[in-house]
């Protein structure tokens, strides 16, 4: 198997949509997605982002917009013409054949001359390094294994276009992060477009070129993942990636004012009600903060060690914070008394949509990493 001689296909989303008895699941979804890139549709159970990937798949009719593949609509076109590579979480392998005969499945289908379905299959599989599994059967493969075929046979065709739909979900840990470095290199060796699902925001942090943010239906943002970390465009999407600290306050005149002398420049759109989101490694502790910096003093609540960093829990006067700072900071144990700063310029303000709602700490809350298994 050699990598395709064409460059991965470019794909285009325009208005797509999906109703359930009158329900959107997905609501006008545009998106571009370039020629070779790897890009992650994330967002927690129910945003969409699987009825979208079936929808692109063929598997799953749009109540309106279109589906565009270099140029060509497909959006009636049936999943087996679409010429499209699938990975599923099920591994979906024939248990009755072995290793090398499930990748050769689809050039089966194809009509492609048995020789040469040997040839390209066993190539595959030296691809995934699973050449010495050939006659192995299914149930003799470990997990991991497994996947690696369906990958294998996902690509044996060479598809312009990989559809991946939480292909590492059902693995383990140590398991996940060696079949996503795997992933990574085929990605470049190959140069095919991946589409990809997931829940698990740091697999898409990990994976991809871009990743589009899915909320309710619809995509809140598109950007890398050092963007959407950084410049999060909207509440969601900075409570979503990443952990966060959002401390709830008012915006007057262009500044959010929060508790304590709490102030940060604020976006023309945002009013009133508002909730600054600062990252925990923005957050120093026990330096000495500018005249410019805003400042809280706290108790040390919690303390987890981490390798490389510590994780601490801070109780101030505006609520609990989360720092992170590195193991020879000299941070104190818990109890111990320290100040925190930060500069405005790195809280990202936006309008607070629940300040009607009662909130138990009326000023701060902490915002952890999505933990949702649900693979929507």
């Amino acid at each position: 198997m050699t990598a395709p001689r064409t460059p991965g296909a470019a794909l285009r989303l325009s208005g797509l949509s999906k109703r359930y008895a009158g329900t959107a699941a997905v609501d006008r979804v545009d998106l571009d997605v370039a020629s070779g890139e790897f890009i992650t549709l994330l967002g927690p159970s129910g945003s969409g982002k699987t009825t979208t990937l079936s929808m692109i798949a063929g598997f799953t009719a749009p109540s309106d917009g279109s589906v565009v593949c270099d140029g060509d609509e497909i959006t009636a076109v049936p999943p087996h013409r679409r010429g499209l590579g699938m990975v599923f979480q099920n591994y979906s392998l024939f248990p009755h054949l072995n290793v090398r005969e499930n990748v050769e499945f689809p050039l089966r289908q194809r009509g492609v001359a048995k020789p040469q379905r040997v040839k390209r299959a066993l190539a595959a599989l030296e691809l995934v390094e699973l050449g010495a599994r050939a006659n192995a059967k299914p149930g003799e493969l470990s997990g991991g294994q497994q996947q690696r075929v369906a990958l294998a046979r996902a690509l044996v065709f060479e598809p312009r276009l990989l559809l991946m739909d939480e292909p590492f979900g059902a693995l383990d840990r140590a398991l996940r992060e060696r079949l996503q470095i795997e992933l990574r290199r085929l990605h470049r060796e190959l140069g095919i477009t991946v589409v990809f699902v997931t829940h698990d925001q740091e697999e898409a942090l990990t994976l991809s070129d871009r990743i589009a943010v899915f909320n309710q239906g619809r995509i809140e943002q598109v950007g890398t993942p050092e963007e959407l970390y950084a410049q999060p465009e909207t509440l969601f999407v900075s409570q979503f990636i990443g952990e966060s600290n959002a401390i709830r306050g008012d915006v007057s005149d262009g500044v959010f004012f929060g508790p304590d002398g709490i102030r940060a420049p604020a976006p023309a759109t945002a009013d009133g009600s508002a909730i600054a989101i600062i990252r925990p490694e923005r957050i120093a502790i026990n330096g000495t903060p500018s005249a410019a910096a805003c400042a809280l003093a706290g108790s040390v609540t919690d303390l987890t060690f981490l390798g490389a960093q510590r994780r601490m829990e801070i109780a101030t006067a505006a609520g609990p914070l989360i720092v992170r700072t590195g193991v020879e900071s000299g941070a104190p144990g818990i109890g111990g008394d320290v100040t925190l700063s930060w500069s405005p310029e790195h809280a990202a303000v936006f309008s607070d949509p629940s300040h009607h709602a009662e909130k138990s700490n009326p000023w701060t809350e902490t915002l952890a990493p999505s933990t949702s298994d649900s693979p929507m």
